[in-house]
């Protein structure tokens, strides 16, 4: 299953001539989305993946940051849960950002989520991000209020202001060997209806059914001009947005996986090679090894049922 024109049509590469109105939630783009060969294909990206990880954690040069955004219910934690199944945990991270703490709110917009960008060798996955503060507390604007900002600050131009810290913000990391990746669950208002319903008819998931989850609804259109405004403002070319259309869960996942795993082709990852001196000593450390006698094995207590 070639993806690769889809990849192409959901990365904002003209942000300028961007309409989110445009992009169809529901939009596959060919791609056949039957579960089972959904599942198939996504079991073979994972490995893929899964071995491009491994590369990256040995290769030690690049980190990879992905950014998850979306409104509530668009597959945020089934993109982490389905696609980063397969990676090592020691070369992945996962945070989830909620309401700032009193610490958080005590420093510039970008602090938290700065202290948690992924090492060298590393993929971290912020499932929302610094993306928030030009989202909600746009929508909302008691939150920018509690942020205790100089009145002198809080101007007019504060958006655009912070779409600027955002973009210097990840042109500094790509400066510096990290590939930023954000992807944009876009779905429709309708779908997310039926999955709230879903969520409260089935007793495991109404844990995370939250009437606050209702209440967002009513600034559906608020929050779609945010999204727009903000792809339009800070996809560039070293953090371009994907705007995946996510009413089928199974494409989205494809999309995410795909873009992931083209992404860290491009890098052209490779074990390193050890050549020189070190493999002198390698070689010599595989002569000690195999110099030493061999220890007798010790045969296996069985262990004996209790009575």
């Amino acid at each position: 299953m070639k993806i690769g024109h889809v990849l192409r049509a959901t990365r904002i590469d003209h942000p300028e001539r961007f309409r989110l109105a445009d992009c169809d939630t529901a939009h596959t783009h060919g791609i056949d989305c039957d579960k089972d060969a959904a599942k198939q294909h996504l079991a073979d990206d994972v490995e893929r993946l899964r071995d491009l990880q491994e590369r990256l954690y040995a290769q030690d040069r690049w980190a990879v940051l992905v950014i998850l955004q979306g409104m509530d219910a668009s597959g945020k934690d089934g993109i982490i849960k389905h696609v980063m199944a397969g990676i090592n945990p020691q070369g992945c991270e996962v945070h989830s950002f909620k309401q700032p703490s009193a610490e958080e709110l005590d420093h510039d917009f970008l602090w938290r989520c700065a202290q948690r960008v992924p090492a060298r060798g590393r993929i971290g996955i912020f499932n929302r991000s610094y993306y928030e503060e030009v989202l909600v507390a746009r929508v909302h604007p008691k939150i920018l209020a509690e942020e205790r900002l100089p009145k002198d600050v809080v101007t007019p131009r504060i958006w655009q202001q912070r779409f600027d810290d955002i973009c210097a913000f990840e042109r500094t990391l790509a400066h510096n060997g990290t590939l930023v990746l954000k992807f944009f669950l876009h779905i429709s208002k309708q779908e997310q209806r039926e999955r709230f319903l879903a969520r409260i008819e089935e007793p495991a998931k109404r844990w995370k059914f939250s009437m606050n989850d209702v209440n967002e609804r009513k600034l559906w259109h608020h929050y779609m001009a945010a999204y727009q405004d903000m792809i339009r403002a800070t996809s560039h070319a070293d953090g371009r947005w994907y705007v995946v259309p996510a009413d089928h869960k199974p494409f989205a996942r494809l999309l995410v996986a795909g873009a992931v795993v083209d992404a860290l082709e491009r890098l052209e990852l490779e074990v390193p090679k050890v050549t020189g001196a070190a493999l002198h000593r390698l070689n010599a450390a595989r002569k000690a090894l195999l110099a030493e006698k061999p220890s007798p094995k010790r045969a296996r207590k069985r262990s004996r049922p209790n009575r």
